[in-house]
């Protein structure tokens, strides 16, 4: 199977501690892929290898059917095109919320100021931060700071965007208005891959759900298989926990 973005024989240690061990990912135009699995079984590292954030020892990444993860591959140039949001926003503290996500079409992209801040403002707006654009991040709670990172991201126009635990460091109550924008893409098309903990979210919106545990993905297929009739009993524990 041919896909946007292609893993196989993944493999990632920090020193003598394996981290990823033989992933293989198809993931295909328009999926939605939520990778699953307790804390520390890899998900955060596998999106960062994805990212080009993380060398890999060894294995094949291939986006659009190139070979990202050839060490002569300029990483930059992966990131135009795959986009990552983090736990923790990492909003430019000293910048505006509408500087915040014009400087990478600017400067990266080459888009104009005035056609950067218009397409910020209309997305800013879409998603309920259109009374903040002239605010520093931290005037904003952490819903809206995470949101205005979920706008930068999707101000480059990425064709995958990687999300990596984006409501984590949320309060309960503001999980559901950042899952909300995460929704809207995803009925728009967006390709994503994310890690979560929300199951009813990733029930609800993945086309493809990843379980992974101490670093190789045990199973993977439609929600309703993976969640109804999973095949591993590490599978089925892990379930009996979280839901």
């Amino acid at each position: 199977m041919t896909g946007l973005l292609e893993v196989s024989g993944l493999r990632k240690s920090y020193g003598d501690r394996v981290v990823l061990d033989d992933i293989a990912l198809t993931v295909a135009p328009h999926d939605v892929v939520c990778l699953i699995g307790a804390s520390g079984s890899g998900k955060s590292t596998l999106l960062r290898c994805l990212n080009l954030l993380e060398e890999i020892d060894d294995g094949v990444i291939r986006f659009e059917g190139r070979e990202i993860s050839d060490p002569l591959v300029d990483p930059r140039e992966v990131r135009k095109q795959i986009g990552m949001v983090f736990q923790a926003y990492n909003l430019f503290p000293h910048l505006s919320v509408l500087d915040n996500c014009t400087l990478a079409p600017r400067r990266v992209h080459g888009i104009s100021q005035s056609a950067a801040e218009a397409q910020a403002r209309e997305l800013l707006t879409r998603f309920g931060l259109g009374e903040h654009i002239d605010q520093h991040p931290d005037r904003l709670s952490g819903g809206q700071q995470q949101r205005a990172a979920l706008v930068r991201a999707l101000c480059t126009r990425p064709q995958v965007l990687l999300l990596d635990e984006i409501t984590a460091a949320l309060d309960p109550e503001l999980v559901g208005e950042v899952l909300e924008i995460v929704r809207a893409e995803a009925a728009a098309g967006m390709t994503m891959v994310l890690a979560t903990h929300e199951m009813a979210f990733a029930r609800e919106v993945a086309t493809k759900v990843c379980f992974l545990d101490q670093g190789r993905i045990l199973e993977q297929g439609p929600p309703a298989e993976i969640f109804s009739d999973p095949r591993e009993e590490r599978t089925r524990q892990f379930l009996r926990r979280v839901l």
